[in-house]
């Protein structure tokens, strides 16, 4: 009897055990059909979708336009450290393991059949197949359908293009898919320009970013991404990527404000005026160029820029007339626009004042009389209502000793570290004859306006070298007629108006000279530079004898 029991639990061992191995290899055969039957998908397209990004003449950042902020970048352009920093913060055999982690997808598995919290997919490859290519949704399917992917992903590309697609598409917070554009919010650089201690923050950052992304401006939070900034850099010394003594000099980077507060309404003027020219300097549209991942290098100087928008905060005021100022600075000969004031706030205006707001001419045309005009300047020295970047356009042309440049906003485009376009301004000579005798010459500035006495309805100060021509333009308008339409309106007299631009073109020519020697302390940059002096202050009588 007990032989024969031992016999029998001998063969339903020896069956379990068949059977066993024949599920095994049957598990083993569905994974070997399903790996070959499964494509590896291509990115969504929401995951791929790029902006394009607007510097200003110095590099700085000025704004984007599109769907995302990401823009893709070579990881030749990523250094090293960068790279070794992600690895090191979210996986540390990324280079020599297979795509997956068994124990993390156990882990994985586990939680979705008990309801547990869900798990992260581990090495960096799944972190990419899963944020790019697959649904978010938690399931065994999907995860199964995760790992064979990353399997194959790991298999038939190198490790190189999976670092790429992943660092160019995981979400850093603030707003900031991939690691160019979270090194422009974080830090205000590009990523080829990231520290040793910038990448780890940024690394460190991956594990919780809509927690991190408060950093520096939330103690707490800045205390706890601090720490596994620090257990980010131990490991990477550890591993022989940054040496001893880089470990010991890393310093706790500093990060941009987040939230941002305020936004600066002048910026999107700008962006407006580079766009349209970008989109037409490419054949494409706007809407093309917004999600192309470009690069826009314009001719703006930001800083220059916020000078005077601090500058023009309080011009003439009268209840029921609403003053609006515009100023335009260009190079004379070059026909680049250093700057652009259309109005104080883009989101109450998106009307530009200095690109579009007509001005009466009255005496703006004066230092013109008796000048032979060519093309493109003749009709707009008969025009009645010039717009300020037309009459900056004007004064830059005499102040070239009447060589014409038409102005233009956008120096060099790039797209994935490869220029589509650069700039080649031109000038020809289109004024012969020599300006009015009776108004200043160059370098002096001048105040002219449309309209007699306490009635004007337009007022202007221009000053000009032969390295930079400013216009600064008031005028006014109040409600009227029917559907919100404005009519032009008599400006306020008190402050006085010509006080008033006199200041503001004062104050911007004096910022202009002190900028451009910081600029030249600093060697300088690819732009024609600003005036070095500021011109003598003369005013000259407007239309109605008023000095």
């Amino acid at each position: 009897m007990r032989t024969r029991l031992r016999r029998t639990r001998t063969r339903w061992l020896r069956r379990l055990g068949y059977a066993f191995l024949a599920l095994i290899a049957g598990l083993c055969a569905v994974a070997v059909v399903a790996y070959h039957l499964t494509p590896i998908p291509q990115p969504h397209p929401e995951t791929v979708a790029q902006s394009t990004v607007f510097l200003d003449a110095d590099g700085a950042y000025l704004g984007r336009r599109g769907p995302a902020d990401r823009q893709d970048v070579p990881l030749s352009t990523v250094p090293r450290h960068v790279q070794d920093a992600v690895i090191a913060a979210e996986n540390r055999s990324f280079r020599t393991d297979s795509g997956i982690s068994p124990p993390a997808i156990a882990r994985a598995a586990l939680a979705t059949l008990t309801g547990g919290a869900p798990q992260g997919g581990s090495t960096i490859t799944q972190q990419y197949v899963k944020n790019a290519l697959l649904t978010p949704e938690h399931s065994l399917s999907r995860k199964a359908r995760e790992a064979l992917i990353a399997i194959k992903l790991d298999r038939t590309r190198s490790k190189d293009e999976i670092l790429q697609g992943y660092l160019n598409t995981v979400y850093f917070g603030r707003g900031a898919a991939g690691i160019q554009s979270a090194a422009r919010n974080y830090f205000g650089v590009d990523a080829k320009n990231l520290t040793i201690a910038q990448g780890a923050a940024l690394a460190s950052i991956i594990n919780i970013p809509s927690y991190y992304e408060k950093a520096g401006s939330d103690p707490k939070v800045t205390a706890k991404l601090k720490r596994r900034w620090e257990w980010v850099l131990d490991a990477m010394a550890a591993s022989g990527s940054i040496t001893k003594q880089l470990r010991a000099q890393a310093r706790f980077p500093a990060f941009r404000f987040y939230p941002p507060g305020r936004t600066d309404g002048q910026r999107q003027y700008l962006i407006d005026v580079a766009a349209k020219e970008a989109a037409d300097r490419l054949g494409i549209t706007e809407d093309q160029l917004a999600s192309g991942g470009y690069s826009v290098s314009t001719t703006f100087d930001l800083a220059l820029q916020d000078i005077t928008a601090q500058l023009v905060e309080n011009p003439p005021t009268r209840k029921g007339v609403r003053v609006h100022t515009a100023v335009v600075g260009m190079v004379p000969g070059d026909g680049a626009v250093r700057l652009l004031y259309g109005g104080s706030d883009y989101a109450r205006q998106p009307f530009n004042d200095a690109v579009s707001g007509a001005v009466e001419a009255g005496t703006a045309l004066e230092p013109f009389s008796g000048m032979k005009a060519d093309e493109p300047l003749r009709p707009l020295l008969k025009s009645a209502a010039p717009t300020p970047v037309n009459l900056a356009s004007a004064y830059a042309t005499l102040a070239a000793d009447g060589r014409y440049a038409a102005p233009y906003t956008v120096a060099r485009i790039t797209r994935a570290g490869r220029t589509v376009y650069q700039a080649r301004p031109s000038a020809r000579r289109v004024l012969d004859g020599h300006a009015d005798p009776a108004n200043p010459p160059t370098g002096e500035f001048f105040t002219g306006g449309a309209g007699g006495g306490t009635t004007r309805r337009t007022l202007w100060t221009t000053g000009y070298d032969g390295r930079l021509a400013l216009t600064v333009a008031l005028f006014a308008d109040r409600a009227g007629g029917r559907n919100g339409a404005t009519v032009p309106a008599h400006l306020p007299n008190q402050p006085s108006p010509a006080d008033f631009t006199q200041s503001v073109a004062e104050g911007i020519w004096e910022a202009a000279t002190k900028v451009n020697a910081e600029r030249d302390a600093k060697g300088g940059t690819e732009q024609t530079p600003l005036p070095p002096a500021a011109p003598t202050p003369t005013a000259v009588s407007d239309s109605s004898g008023r000095r």
